[in-house]
């Protein structure tokens, strides 16, 4: 399927604005939907094609017959992702409806295909790799609130005849990710000079490049099969200190890290790893940077 016009919520954040690039060198036009004042529409506010529409996720509704037509209805957009907000049940609730209204606009909008952000907190806590027939058992409110937003989405798809993929990501990595993600904490450290204060760092972890999780998210669209859930990461994972440790050794080889100073938070899981081959069989989608080159790229770009 080739696409012409899409539209993207959450366009800000790693992955979106990885996308909006991607999408933007292709030649596809692009409608995203921004939060009021977020500090990240100036990053796609110059981009080729790129037409904002800033709407907060709560006054979805209101953009119905306001909207373009397109292709394919890209949906990232979710509140409260951060550890300090995945157990609030009030706003993890709303985004489910949130997430049922983009579907109905990307019906109204005559969106061929709805493709929408999930995560391995779906999953709940298991020692092997994710992939779309593993059991799911989400045990915070926001590994439940993306399950039911994933189900509820896809039932409204199927009725309404848009083929509807679910993308469960991993660990997403790259130029603005979140302030509080780890990767963005140890590269802020690091400059400063501070000795970063870390959990024992005991996991195994899947860390996937933001513009190789953008091209999956655009061959999904393309190619991915109507009803399937995919988990998306490198498919390679490696003991989490081992990453913190190469990241260390591309900013400030030799700076101490203290591993230990903090408890791992609350639902933590132990291992994290995507079985990707479902995903590249139907797609031919496959990761292309290794996570010391994601670093080195996003060092030399100076969006770190």
């Amino acid at each position: 399927m080739e696409l012409k016009k899409v539209i993207v919520t959450g366009p800000t954040g790693a992955i979106g604005t990885a996308l909006l690039e991607l999408l933007s060198r292709r030649g596809v036009e692009v409608c995203a939907i921004c939060r009021p004042g977020s500090p990240g529409i100036e990053k796609i506010r110059g981009l080729n094609g790129v037409r904002i529409v800033e709407c907060d996720l709560s006054g979805y509704a209101s953009l119905a017959g306001s909207l373009p037509a397109a292709d394919a209805f890209f949906h990232l957009a979710w509140k409260k992702t951060t550890v300090s907000g995945r157990d609030d049940l009030d706003t993890q609730l709303d985004n489910v409806r949130y997430s049922l209204e983009a579907a109905r606009l990307a019906e109204q909008c005559g969106c061929k295909v709805f493709v929408g952000a999930g995560s391995q907190a779906e999953y709940g806590i298991v020692q092997a790799p994710l992939g779309e027939k593993t059991p799911v058992f989400p045990e915070s409110g926001y590994g439940i609130a993306k399950y039911a937003a994933g189900r509820l989405t896809a039932n409204f798809c199927a009725r309404a005849a848009i083929r509807h993929c679910w993308v469960r990501v991993v660990s997403v990595y790259g130029p603005n990710d979140g302030e509080t993600s780890l990767i963005s904490y140890l590269f802020r450290a690091l400059r400063e000079g501070e000795t970063p204060r870390l959990t024992p760092c005991g996991q195994v972890w899947d860390y996937l490049y933001s513009k190789d999780a953008a091209k999956a998210f655009l061959a999904v669209a393309e190619c991915g099969n109507d009803g399937r859930t995919y988990c998306l990461g490198s498919g390679r994972p490696r003991p989490l200190k081992e990453y913190v440790e190469e990241l260390r050794d591309c900013i400030a080889p030799g700076a101490q890290l203290f591993f230990g100073a903090i408890p791992y938070y609350p639902h933590q899981p132990m291992y994290l790893a995507a079985d990707i081959r479902q995903l590249t069989e139907d797609t031919g989608w496959k990761p292309e940077k290794s996570f010391r080159e994601g670093i080195s790229e996003i060092l030399c770009s100076g969006r770190g």
